[in-house]
């Protein structure tokens, strides 16, 4: 009986050893987990992830932060530039997707995304209708540059001093985001009423979407899910000169494929920098208990033409390329002089930091990033941050422009954030929890392995110790008195 028992136990805990060993090798329920999550990951009517893509839980705050010019005077006389931070205006954005539709036999997904903002004065400096900021005055510059060396030049140079307009406007911030009437603009919009007599670097932006959106639903294939196929009717861009650099590439940024791994890169189209960029990763940690994955710009999307060649298709017209850190978006804003850079010059080129006085760029404040739990494919954490620049140079046909020095000019930056809910954070723990249960069935195997092993052991040294005694009769000395 108790050789039968012993037996037993040890087939057993070789086999659940062999067992647990098999299926940690072959992933078998790591491959369940996957495949689950992957078919829960699409765009289909009546489910949570399309629920949560249609109408995101999570609270979105957009900050402002604006750049005063304390010496404009000496500005103009080629003296270095000296601007103070003002800020956070904080807005509450609401960016629900509407006007939804299914095409293809729901394999793409049809929405605009209007956003609106509405002011949050607890997490705010001050009050935006109040504040007063010098700046560049954008309409003036951006006239300038419109009509230097065409039969328009004189006409404009007489209405700058007939409005007495300078290189440098006072406005409030509510002004400044968005938009009031500039004389100057609404002048020549009598002539050119393709031109806005309203000016605001948001200006009709709130409350509005910046067109129809195309997304792959994830039907076919996970690594789609949520991908932009068209955006504005069109499936690419055209602002660029080379084919790689008018590409639509990735998501929105609000959501992106399960199973991300460290060794790929995200892919997100910005209509903002009106171009894709891609994002690598930096960093393991974890958020609201969540373990996420922390992606970054690539150093190499802003990189100068000779470290990334292929970026010369965003210098317009060709061959103007302003330098690392630094996009020229000129072309797709209506001409204007428009320049866009991370916040500070964060990774720019040290000569844009030191022509200007007042930068401080910081890793920690003015780095984009993107905090994605890797099984799931959320975004529990992010911040977009963007800084708005204005090239500014000396004119001589304007007088307006004094000497001041050639300057990429900060105007102000953004940081738009969101940070995951509890209520969200507590359903995604209790997700992960499962799939930690189901994937670690092959460990509770083998531990079950060991104990049977050590059991058998056991058995094993007290079966040859209990043979190995001898009897009272054996001890015995054999001649007996």
């Amino acid at each position: 009986m108790k050789s039968l028992c012993l037996v037993t136990v040890g087939v057993l805990a070789m086999t659940l050893l062999i067992a647990s060993i098999s299926l940690l090798v072959a992933h078998v329920f790591q491959t369940v987990v996957d495949l689950q999550v992957k078919q829960g990951t699409v765009l289909k009517n009546g489910t949570e992830t399309f629920e949560a893509w249609e109408d995101p839980p999570p609270p979105v705050y957009m900050q402002f932060y604006f750049f005063n010019v304390t010496n404009p005077l000496e500005v103009l006389q080629g003296a270095t530039p000296l601007v103070e931070e003002i800020g956070p205006y904080t807005y509450r954005e609401y960016r629900p997707r509407v006007h939804v539709q299914f095409l293809d036999n729901g394999t793409k997904v049809s929405a605009l995304n209007p956003k609106t903002y509405v002011f949050e004065p607890q997490k705010s400096v001050g009050d935006p209708e109040v504040d007063l900021i010098r700046t560049v005055n954008i309409p003036a510059v951006t006239a300038m540059e419109w009509t230097r060396s065409t039969p328009m030049q004189f006409a404009t140079e007489v209405l700058l001093l007939l409005y007495q307009e300078s290189l440098f406007t006072v406005r409030s911030v509510h002004e400044l985001l968005w938009g009031y009437r500039d004389r100057l603009l609404a002048t020549i919009h009598v002539l050119h009423p393709e031109i806005d007599p309203v000016f605001g670097l948001f200006n009709k932006m709130n409350g509005t979407d910046d067109g129809e959106y195309v997304f792959l639903s994830g039907e076919t294939n996970y690594l789609n899910f949520s991908r932009i196929v068209e955006w504005k009717g069109k499936e690419s861009l055209s602002w660029w000169t080379t084919e790689a650099c008018n590409m639509i590439n990735g998501t929105d940024g609000t959501s992106f494929h399960p199973l991300i791994s460290k060794d790929e890169n995200i892919y997100i189209f910005s209509s903002d920098f009106c171009r894709s960029l891609f994002l690598v990763y930096d960093s393991s940690g974890a958020v609201a208990g969540v373990p996420t994955f922390r992606f970054v710009p690539s150093s190499m999307v802003f990189a100068n033409t000779s470290v990334n060649p292929a970026n010369a298709g965003f210098c317009v017209p060709a061959g103007n390329c302003p330098g690392t850190g630094v996009l020229n978006v000129s072309v797709c804003k209506q001409g204007a002089p428009i320049f866009l850079s991370a916040p500070h010059f964060y990774q720019a080129d040290p000569k844009f930091v030191e022509d200007i006085e007042g930068m401080h760029p910081r890793k920690e404040y003015h780095e984009t990033f993107l905090d994605i739990n890797p099984l799931t494919g959320l975004v529990l954490q992010a911040a977009k941050r963007m800084q708005v620049n204005v090239h500014v140079r000396k004119l001589p046909e304007f007088f307006e422009t004094g000497n001041i020095r050639t300057l990429i000019f900060p105007v102000m930056y953004i940081n738009e954030s969101v940070l995951i809910d509890e209520a969200s954070a507590s359903k995604l723990r209790h997700v992960l929890l499962e799939a930690s249960v189901v994937t670690g069935i092959p460990f509770v195997i083998m531990a079950l392995g060991i104990v049977f092993g050590i059991v058998f052991i056991v058995m094993v040294c007290r079966s040859q110790g209990t043979s190995e005694e001898s009897t009272e009769e054996e001890r015995s000395p054999l001649i007996r008195t």
